[in-house]
């Protein structure tokens, strides 16, 4: 009994199962931010992917670095988290069992602590809405100046790693978007700024164009013109560039003069041309930066004068200036030219015969039916003379009124009349002078044997009931000797010296026949 109990045996236990793996795990590190704000820190979170268990966990900083970090180098959250508020880089990796077997390294995060200094973008020159081709610099400052900063920018091609300037030689439109830049001590690479607030960028490809008025339009003797020029965003250092048109009858077009005092650009966007008394046309541009970058050319703006005593003269047939939608109207250019042009405003998208007319030996053209619109129309010389300037308006009603195309001369005997689309006026036309009634009698006409000043102002005629549109009718000025007027006290002061020494002269003759009465 005894040696058959010696030999009997326990049932198997329950099986365990045992993997090895022959690849040796590698640790995870993640970090919940990569900045370390000012005063605080950041949580680094170590794993290792295995469905085992019984892992610690240690922590390296610094890539050159096998010993891990104490207690005293980070707070140690739980056995897979440490905070740690020092910028550098970090590792990790888990370990187990006695002796300790060790898992692959993690890899690097990269922490970066956050100082207090600020970055800030500046732009020079100072104006963010850009143009293709203009030179711009952006500047990184950081206001310590105890500490040497590397800097590091983000832009809308790619971030680099450059000196505080962020040059932009010739802006294009890819350029467009948002700027920010940050510092990194020199000596300390895992300590920066914050990235300073961005600064936007907008560049076009369009190059602008300024827009030109000129006022007044219509001179009278003695006017001074104020030229303005308009451009897109106006108070971005932009400097204004004045110029008078000179008649380039090769191609219809101009080439500009630069007028007095503009060569070097006015910070006014107003100009003041004091005292002309001719048609003439100019133009603006605009410059800003260094180089100096232009806008286009302003399209021409001309202001314009009746005045007939310029050296090309312009003529109208018939004269008046208002004429009937049927009528045909011829216009001439006289003077001692062998070539010129006739021009109008608003131009001719007809590109009519007196657009493309030059050459003057006894040369007419007509206005066509299907050009006729109101219109002002001058002559401009291949030398640069221009002509007086002439209103002309296309009527669709069925009277119009008969004025002079010209000023009148002050002294002149001028005529107004009415003039019906079909048939003859026969009498009772009334005419009006500002929209006063000034004749309502039986006659046909206005005459004025001796125009003066103060029958300049607009007229109409009225008849039967039909009522034309109205024209101005200008009066000029009989020119007089600039000093007549000054004249005037001189002579009259001179007549009171004579008729004195006259008087004087007669009294002491009647003092001697009264002293001697027998001589």
């Amino acid at each position: 009994m005894g040696m058959k109990d010696a030999y009997s045996l326990t049932e198997w236990s329950n099986v365990f199962r045992l993997t090895v793996s022959s690849n040796k795990p590698k640790a995870k590190l993640r970090a919940d931010n990569r900045d370390i704000p000012v005063g605080g820190s950041v949580t680094l979170t170590c794993s290792v992917d295995s469905s085992s268990s019984g892992w610690k966990y240690y922590w390296y900083r610094g890539e050159k670095t096998s010993e891990p970090l104490t207690t005293q180098d980070a707070v140690l959250q739980s056995n897979g988290q440490i905070r740690v508020s020092q910028g550098e880089s970090y590792r990790c990796r888990g370990g187990r069992g006695d002796p300790v077997y060790l898992t692959e390294y993690s890899g690097y995060i990269r922490i970066n602590k956050i100082v207090p200094n600020k970055a800030v973008v500046t732009l020079q020159p100072n104006w963010t809405e850009i143009y293709s081709g203009e030179t711009i610099m952006l500047r990184c400052e950081i206001h310590d100046g105890d500490t040497e900063w590397e800097y590091e920018w983000k832009s809308p091609r790619y971030t680099s790693t450059n000196n505080n300037e962020y040059m932009i030689s010739k802006a294009s439109s890819h350029h467009s978007g948002n700027y920010r830049c940050r510092g990194k001590k020199k000596n300390a690479k895992h300590v920066s700024t914050e990235w300073s607030t961005y600064i936007k960028l907008t560049v076009s490809d369009n190059k602008p164009a300024p827009v030109l008025t000129v006022s007044p339009s219509w001179l009278s003797p003695g006017d001074s013109v104020t030229l303005s020029c308009e451009v897109e965003h106006p108070s971005a250092g932009w400097r204004f560039y004045w110029y008078k048109t000179v008649p380039k009858l090769s191609d219809y077009s101009y080439i500009y003069e630069l007028l007095p005092g503009s060569i070097n650009g006015t910070e006014q966007d107003s100009y003041i041309i004091h005292g002309p008394t001719h048609t003439a046309g100019y133009m603006c541009r605009a410059g800003r930066g260094d180089p100096v970058y232009y806008t286009q050319y302003s399209k021409p703006g001309f202001v314009w004068s009746g005045d007939v005593h310029s050296a090309v003269t312009l003529k109208v047939s018939p004269d008046r200036v208002q004429h009937f939608t049927s009528d045909s109207v011829s216009l001439s250019c006289e003077g001692n030219f062998t070539e010129c042009r006739v021009r109008r405003f608003p131009e001719d998208r007809y590109r009519s015969d007196c657009y493309k007319w030059r050459f003057m030996t006894g040369s007419t053209c007509n206005i066509k039916r299907y050009q006729q619109s109101d219109a002002v129309y001058w002559c401009e010389s291949g030398s640069g003379e221009f002509s007086n300037a002439v209103n002309i308006t296309i009527q669709k009603a069925d009277i119009i009124l008969v004025s002079p195309v010209h000023p009148v001369t002050e002294g002149q005997s001028v005529t107004l009349g009415c003039k019906l689309r079909r048939g003859q006026l026969l009498s009772n036309v009334f005419f009006y002078q500002n929209d006063k009634l000034i004749q309502n009698d039986t006659r046909r006409e206005l005459k004025i044997s001796a125009v003066s000043k103060s029958d300049e102002g607009f007229y109409k005629c009225k008849y039967s009931g039909e009522e034309s549109a109205q024209s101005w009718m200008s009066v000029q000025a009989v020119s007089r000797p600039e000093n007549s007027s000054s004249l005037v006290p001189f002579i009259v002061g001179m007549v009171c010296v004579v008729v004195f020494l006259l008087l004087l002269c007669c009294y002491r003759r009647s003092n001697d026949d009264y002293d001697n009465p027998g001589a």
